[in-house]
């Protein structure tokens, strides 16, 4: 109390929230927008920040321990996936990978009908609707399963009957409800049609093992952030880099696929990350299954009226995507939780300030006026966060009308 008078003789009356704020526990459930820095990614990076800063494409020493720096990154990363370092391309996050390989698809393979899904992440779904509304491809749309899932009949029927050669771009997880596609299934397919397949792996690359010498995939990408990496940086894998221009020209930076000086602390703090969570996933999958289980059961018990988008059995393992029943105070729920210090939220933060819904959501089970909240979950979670958020969630959830 002797601090809430100090403040309030300078600030009024509003000082009398500060013991209360200090009070209330901070969750952050919202790791499928972006995690925390792992602190000993940090300190991974840190040398690099402070005294590695030489340019990669100096021939000085500087240079050399910093294009080393860089080079060391690609081959673990090429290792643990079972690829050649030729194939892994540093960009500066999921989205330009994304594009980079979109991009590849229509210029350097000459391919002018796409296959896609209308709840892919925005950063194919908007590339290739820009594309198709410019008239240089044709977008064709998978069907969609009841719960979301991709129609691999209807897939198979796509590609059979394009009378040309396509690309695929289908995710492995919905970022959205958590839906995870049998990408194996998919590149098989495409192997059968003779079709190029580019998956967004953002969600699922350092969360799930990939063998990608194996795996019938063209491309897949990934974004540091994702993993308890630093943000700005990703890589993009190309099964065949040769034949990839770049999207970025002005220097023959990342062997000529892509200009522009490196992230040099970035990349480091990139692959500081993904061998952290490639060294301890299965302790990881654990931990954060055993918190999506028990936040479920604890929303199950306590929540009238609620339901669960997406697929339980095919589910990524960080995801879970609540709905709640029809209510009169929906648009303040969110609100609500964050003054709570609950932080989740309604869908992708790719499309943060939109009033038009979950395209996800919209694409798998038409309008909707209930209203579905993300949490998503990481290895830096407590029980005691997944006991508090719910508590709070069941004071504050929408009554049905």
């Amino acid at each position: 109390m002797k601090l809430a008078v100090a403040f309030r003789r300078k600030l009024g009356n509003f000082a009398v929230i500060l013991p209360i704020t200090l009070l209330k526990m901070k969750v952050y459930l919202d790791n499928a927008a972006t995690t925390p820095l792992d602190p000993e990614v940090l300190k991974t990076m840190l040398p690099f920040l402070e005294n590695e800063f030489g340019n990669p494409s100096s021939s000085h020493q500087f240079g050399r321990r910093a294009r080393a720096g860089i080079e060391t990154v690609r081959r673990r990363i090429a290792a643990s996936l079972n690829c050649t370092p030729a194939e892994i391309i540093f960009t500066s996050g999921g989205t330009e990978a994304d594009n980079m390989a979109i991009h590849c698809g229509i210029f350097d393979a000459g391919i002018k009908h796409f296959i896609s899904a209308r709840i892919e992440h925005k950063a194919v779904l908007s590339t290739l609707e820009r594309y198709a509304d410019r008239g240089l491809i044709k977008l064709s749309f998978v069907n969609l399963t009841e719960v979301g899932h991709v129609d691999l009949n209807h897939l198979e029927e796509l590609l059979r009957e394009a009378g040309e050669r396509s690309f695929v771009s289908l995710m492995h997880a919905n970022n959205e409800i958590g839906n995870l596609t049998d990408i194996h299934a998919v590149g098989t397919l495409c192997r059968k049609y003779d079709a190029l397949f580019h998956s967004d792996t953002v969600q699922t690359m350092a969360h799930y093992r990939f063998d990608l010498k194996e795996l019938p995939v063209d491309f897949v990408t990934a974004s540091a952030h994702k993993f308890h990496g630093p943000k700005g940086v990703g890589f993009l894998y190309a099964r065949n880099p040769s034949q990839l221009q770049p999207l970025i020209v002005g220097g023959s930076q990342e062997r000529n696929h892509r200009g522009g000086t490196e992230n040099l602390y970035g990349i480091v703090g990139l692959g500081a990350a993904f061998e952290r969570a490639w060294a301890h996933m299965d302790e990881h999958q654990r931990h954060i299954t055993a918190l999506k289980n028990k936040m479920r059961k604890l929303l199950e018990e306590q929540v009238p009226g609620i339901d669960f988008n997406g697929c339980a059995n095919q589910s990524l393992y960080t995801v879970l995507n609540a709905r709640f029943a029809d209510c009169s105070n929906a648009e303040m729920f969110l609100f609500m939780l964050d003054i709570e210090g609950v932080a989740v939220s309604g869908g992708s933060a790719c499309n943060s300030g939109a009033t038009t819904g979950s395209h996800v959501l919209q694409g798998v089970y038409g309008m909707m006026k209930n209203t579905s909240v993300r949490f998503s979950f990481s290895r830096f979670n407590t029980e005691e966060e997944i006991e508090y958020a719910a508590d709070k969630v069941r004071q504050l959830c929408p009554v049905p009308a």
